[in-house]
């Protein structure tokens, strides 16, 4: 008994320093106890450094790899804070980082800075204290918002000292996440005024078109809406890295039944052999069977330790370091445009590139370039922007193309591109049909101009659709110039014009249209339409029916091609009608009831084909809605559209013509008109309430735009081979239905051959059901009602609890489209498995008008049920949270600042990247992670069941059967640098060949190269081998002699020749799983056998042994053992009966049963490399499909051009407010409300 508790006081203790001299007393056991003799050889027949010496090594790489991502995140973080703004300190403006503001700080904000924290706006530069805001990285939309200071704030300007004396208390909601909504009062001089959402600038925001603005800080850091919706950031670990806890814990279990195992055959041969030798070996005092088994497991668990892979760790963050570096140092995925490389900023997750599932992709700044582009027109019935070569085949357009030369006009816009140079020509020929189709682009809008210097024109536009409308018509020589609330000046072929602007009828996604009245110069009447094609076509005058059916083809090809495409049309108005009409607006737009309603019925009457609608129709009457017979430009009922005006002198009004007001109309075609028909003498307008209804001309078709939403290079093409690798591809977007549906189309997600497109917009949860449920039966009118939930136990200890829900087959392709309101409810806990099953069974899933919050909510019901591998990618802050929240997050380097990047684990500058991301470095990463993991446990289970053979012959007394050295070189140096070399270098087939056939990355999202059974085959394979490694040098060696006939049975040769054939094993079998041989591979591989060699006979020799006689004591063994014939011949059948049965099956299951990557392989070795993929041009194809309306702006805008004060550099003292009711159309441009959180109930504000 003393000696056990010497062993374990011992143990406790620890080493002591290396003694000098030692000292016994005899009889005298305290005495000899005090010194610690015998401490770790009770237990322990190794020596210190070979287990120290790699745990230390791997605690330290580990360390310094974990600070250096640790440091780089820091440094990302820190660039953002380290921002300035003009904060308000002691009565002047400093500058101060970002992190020192406050809460209750003023702050200065410039144009195009970022918003720092929450705001509320103060006063601004502009008029009426309007502010212009981009709100993409809150909502993904680039279109201008408009934020509106209180009157009271307002009026305090710049003025650094009204602003610093302000004395104003804000009471508001606490922080929360909810984008579209505030709550809240300012008390002013005892006076409280109400705070809505549309007197907030929220960080995430960039002030764009205002030269500068006030705002009181009201939310800062993490309690800002934009940090509420970013979510937790979680460490993330790869399913490799959990399966491999869950191996650990497993293998130490193996680990201990073995050495129970050992324990229990030491306690029955100490019982049966062991007395034996007590009579020349006795045992200590307190020494007995029971103690000796205990001792002895504890003794195995130290000889067998190599099972357990402590060295693992430090070799998989070492791979997947230098997998990373590959990715920053790929030239394919740098961006020179930007000077932008590709980033891995986590080290941790390269191989679970190679097993996504799921790819939650944002759209505006990730698939777009937030960038509109006007692409081609179709002006009575011919269509432009089109290049054809001499044999009729379309000229796909690049970068190289001519491009129209727009140096004649000094105001053109020097970025606006445009190939075909056809229609400049036919402008500057003065085609009346094509003159007048810009004219309309140039006045049918509400863009406000900005004019610092002459000829520089900056176009303030709520939505980039109409201002690339606009910029088309002024590089064509319609140059919108400028504008006050009752007029519009433009210039026209270096001409300038001014129309009287009467009216401007608003768009609404009800309308879908807008429309601008204006009088020309002439005193001519004309109002200029643009809108969706359905809506337009029917309102159009009957002999446009030609015309509009050459038209809608050119429509038909425009959708696709994936455009987004406006109908233009005009209709000329009669004085007496327009003057009736003027009133009767005037009194709907003061009503106190219905206002909305009147206006809009108003808007209807003059945007329709009406005649008279009090009495019957009258075939006369049919008559004066034909067009005149003449197609002489001269003709005076052509010259309102077809002519420009004409200038008239100082003092003067210039008048159109007299002539049949009846008859006034635009022949749209070219040459003959198709449209003539016989005229007649117009009637004389009725009088009285007759004349209210009466308007001389119908709408009359010019023809259509085609805006397109400018994708990035390559996304289409990224899309179809992502899904080609079986990857779905869920696009999550804050855009409207319409433009996120259009840009679907466009990126091939969507296309005209699916089965069908669901799209759910209910506005409850039973409708949403019932929708999700129509669909779901549509798809699969099989499929059970309940879904089939499997639900299983995971994770370390098996104490995770984790629901799949499996996928159901569908015949066909589908897609699924669901606004943001539907989606609060689908995600709601009682119909989130409907909705994940529905949306699961579609090849593409669009959420549209989404917010932060919801994007990860999502994300979070896939990765809870479908128990699959996420990619998140985005360029936003609005992103964040998704990105947070899948396995993967990928930041794209883009026009929304870099919050989404600092966020990501890899970022880059183009969405097509990642296909090159995924298909090539992910699935590299992968298999090379997959190869090293089983090669890993191979060896190291090998190298320990030889261990454990060996115990069976050497009393269980737990004698190593290698040398130490050898020990301590096996996992540093002789097996470590070849399968590393193999994890960096490996290629089963190159990148051309991955892209060439994207089916092979579908294995690593089933998990077919390393898993629990895989590991389970791997240890059976250690198992066969170690048996042949232990018992065949056994038996050679077993009564074996020497050339010159000594003995050379004993343990020492042994040794050497058990680690010999071991290491030949283990170099043959790299070998043979070494596809890709480079320089490297071949220097560790045989290199590291050649250092076998030298170490072994340098540790054996004389020298060595001479001058550490207690460290080297196999002197002369390797010489004189390696030099028998014998040996090699042992060390080849060794190798050949561990090597051959791989090789067979290996090459049975690729004759029976090949995978893909067999096939390839074998491909690939008999035809030559791919050439890269040429640029296809986009197919041309004719959809009927088209976006309903090519504008992403909200209405209120009518209001504010026709505003008379908004001109005005600083507001009046007691202005009103833009719009004094709640439901002004202003008051409509912000997100829809979302059910995603609880709101409380509002209650009435005392004074």
């Amino acid at each position: 008994m003393g000696s056990a508790m010497s062993y374990f006081d011992n143990f406790f203790r620890g080493y002591k320093e290396k003694e000098s001299e030692r000292r016994v007393r005899a009889n005298d056991r305290p005495y000899n106890l005090s010194y610690h003799y015998a401490l770790i050889p009770q237990v322990s027949s190794l020596a210190w450094y070979t287990t120290a010496v790699p745990l230390m090594l791997v605690l330290s790489i580990t360390g310094v790899k974990d600070a250096n991502d640790d440091i780089n995140r820091h440094k990302c973080d820190k660039q953002v804070n380290n921002r300035t703004v003009d904060v308000l300190i002691n009565g002047e403006l400093r500058s101060e980082k970002w992190m020192n503001v406050q809460v209750g700080d003023i702050i200065k904000l410039e144009s195009n800075e970022f918003v720092t924290a929450d705001l509320l706006l103060l006063s601004s530069s502009e008029p009426l204290n309007l502010v212009y805001v981009e709100t993409a990285e809150l909502d993904g939309e680039t279109n201008l918002k408009v934020k509106q200071a209180l009157t009271v704030t307002g009026e305090l300007g710049d003025s650094i000292e009204a602003l610093a004396s302000f004395k104003g208390e804000v009471r508001c909601e606490p922080p929360n996440n909810r984008l579209d909504k505030f709550k809240g009062t300012l008390t002013v001089n005892g006076q409280m005024y109400s705070l809505d959402n549309d007197k907030v600038l929220l960080r995430g925001c960039t002030l764009r078109n205002t030269e500068w603005c006030f705002g009181l800080v009201l939310f800062g850091g993490p309690d800002t809406k934009l940090m509420q919706n970013s979510g937790k950031t979680s460490f993330k670990r790869t399913s490799i890295d959990r399966l491999m806890n869950v191996l650990v814990l497993c293998i130490f279990g193996f680990l201990a039944t073995m050495c129970s195992i050992l324990s229990i055959g030491n306690a029955i041969w100490e019982v049966r052999e062991g007395s034996v030798f007590t009579v020349f070996l006795p045992r200590e005092p307190g020494i007995n069977t029971a103690l000796s088994s205990f001792l002895t497991f504890w003794s195995y668990v130290i000889v067998l330790n190599t099972v357990v892979p402590i060295s693992l760790y430090v070799s998989v963050e070492l791979i997947r370091l230098v997998n990373s570096f590959f990715i920053d140092w790929d030239r394919k995925m740098y961006y020179s445009k930007k000077d932008t490389p590709a980033h891995a900023r986590t080290t941790t997750l390269n191989e679970e590139l190679g097993q996504i599932k799921y790819i939650f992709s944002d759209k505006t700044g990730t698939l777009t370039q937030n960038i509109m582009t006007f692409n081609k027109c179709s002006i009575n019935g011919k269509a432009y922007g089109e290049l054809y070569d001499f044999s009729g085949q379309r000229v796909e357009m690049t970068e190289k193309t001519e491009k129209v030369d727009f140096s004649w006009n000094q105001l053109a816009d020097p970025s606006f591109v445009f190939h075909d140079h056809s229609l400049l020509e036919t402008v500057r020929q003065g085609n009346p049909e094509v003159q007048a189709f810009f004219r309309l682009l140039a006045l049918c809008h509400t863009v406000m101009p900005e004019e610092k210097k002459e000829g520089e024109l900056n176009y303030q536009a709520q939505s980039p659709d109409e201002g690339a409308l606009v910029t088309a018509a002024r590089n064509f020589g319609f140059v919108f110039r400028s504008r006050t609330p009752e007029t519009i000046t433009i210039m026209e072929m270096d001409r300038k014009v001014v129309y009287e602007l009467l009216a401007v009828l608003d768009f609404n996604n009800v309308r879908k249209r807008m429309s601008v009245i204006v009088r020309s110069p002439e005193r001519k009447l004309t109002l200029f339409c643009k809108g969706a094609d359905t809506i337009i076509y029917e309102r159009l005058h009957p002999s446009s029916n030609g015309l509009m059916e050459v038209t809608n083809k050119h429509l038909n090809e425009y959708a696709g091609d994936g455009l987004r495409t406006l109908v233009l049309a005009y209709k000329d108005l009669d004085e007496s009608y327009m003057k009736n009409w003027s009133q009767r607006h005037q009194d709907a737009s003061v009503a106190m009831n219905d206002r909305e309603e009147r206006l809009n019925e108003l808007y209807e009457e003059i945007e329709k084909d009406l005649i008279t609608r009090d009495r019957p129709a009258d075939p006369r009457d049919l008559g004066s809605r034909q067009p005149p017979p003449s197609t002489d430009p001269n003709h005076p009922a052509l010259e309102p559209v077809m002519h420009p005006p004409r200038r008239c002198r100082p003092g003067q009004t210039e008048r159109w013509p007299q002539g049949p007001k009846s008859l006034k109309a635009t022949p749209t075609g070219r040459g003959p008109s198709p449209r003539q028909q016989s005229a007649r003498t117009p009637r004389p307008p009725p009088s009285g309430s007759q004349a209210a209804l009466h308007v001389t001309s119908a709408f009359q078709l010019l023809g259509a735009t085609a805006v397109e939403d400018k994708l990035q290079d390559g996304v289409p093409q990224t899309i179809e081979q992502l899904t080609k690798a079986d990857i779905k591809i869920w696009v999550l977007t804050g855009d409207k239905q319409e433009t996120a549906e259009n840009i679907g189309y466009s990126c091939n997600m969507l296309r005209e051959e699916m089965k069908d497109v669901f799209v759910v917009a209910a506005n409850t949860a039973e409708g949403v059901r019932e929708e999700l449920q129509s669909a779901r039966r549509k798809m699969c009118p099989e499929a059970a009602d309940e879904p089939t939930v499997i639900e299983a136990r995971g994770g370390l200890f098996w104490l995770q609890k984790t629901k799949t829900v499996q996928d159901e087959k569908v015949n066909g392709v589908y897609g699924l489209i669901i606004n943001g309101h539907s989606l609060a409810f689908a995600l709601e806990k009682n119909l989130e498995l409907e909705l994940l099953r529905t949306a699961c069974m579609c090849q593409t899933v669009i959420c549209c008008r989404v917010i932060p919050l919801q994007k990860a909510q999502v994300v979070q019901l896939v990765k809870k049920y479908k128990q699959a591998v996420t990619l998140a990618i985005g360029d936003g802050a609005n992103d964040v949270s998704m990105i947070k929240a899948a396995q993967i997050g990928v930041g794209i380097s883009g026009q929304e600042g870099m919050q989404a990047v600092l966020s990501s684990d890899f970022s880059f500058a183009q969405f097509r990247y990642l296909q090159r991301l995924l298909l090539v470095h992910g699935r590299w990463s992968y298999i090379r992670m997959c190869k090293f993991l089983r090669y890993f446990f191979f060896k190291n289970f090998t190298f320990t069941l030889i261990q454990f053979w060996y115990a069976f012959f050497c009393g269980f007394s737990a004698q190593t059967v290698y040398d130490e050295w050898f020990i301590t070189c096996y996992n540093l140096i002789y097996t470590a640098l070849p399968i590393i070399s193999l994890s960096i270098f490996d290629q089963d087939v190159n990148g051309r060949w991955s892209f060439q056939y994207p089916q092979l990355y579908v294995p690593g999202q089933l998990n077919m190269y390393f898993s629990k059974k895989a590991f389970v085959t791997c240890i059976m394979h250690s198992t066969y081998c170690s048996l042949i490694l232990f018992f065949i040098p056994w038996a050679a060696i077993h009564d074996t002699v020497r050339d010159d006939g000594k003995d050379i049975a004993d343990y020492q040769s042994f040794a050497l020749l058990a680690q010999t054939c071991l290491l030949f094993v283990m170099t043959v079998q790299i070998s043979l799983d070494t596809y890709y041989w480079t320089a490297m591979n071949q220097f560790f591989v045989w290199g590291s056998l050649a250092a076998y060699f030298a170490i072994t006979f340098t540790m054996f020799s004389n020298g060595m042994f001479i001058i550490f006689t207690s460290s080297f004591p196999f002197i002369g063994t390797a010489r004189n053992t390696l030099n028998q014939a014998n040996i090699w011949l042992t060390v080849l059948l060794t190798s050949l009966l561990c090597i051959l049965p791989v090789v067979a099956y290996r090459f049975m299951v690729i004759q029976i049963r090949p995978t893909i990557n067999d096939k390839v392989r074998y491909k690939m070795r008999k035809e030559p490399l791919p050439a890269p993929a040429p640029h296809r041009p986009r197919p041309k194809r004719v959809s009927t499909r088209r976006s309903g309306y090519a504008f992403s702006h909200s209405q209120g805008y009518g209001d504010l051009v026709t505003s008379k004060m908004f001109l005005l550099k600083r507001p009046v003292r007691s202005r009103p407010s833009l719009f004094n009711q709640r439901d002004s159309p202003l008051a409509e441009n912000q997100p829809q409300h979302y059910r995603t959180i609880t709101e409380e109930s509002e209650e009435p504000q005392s004074p």
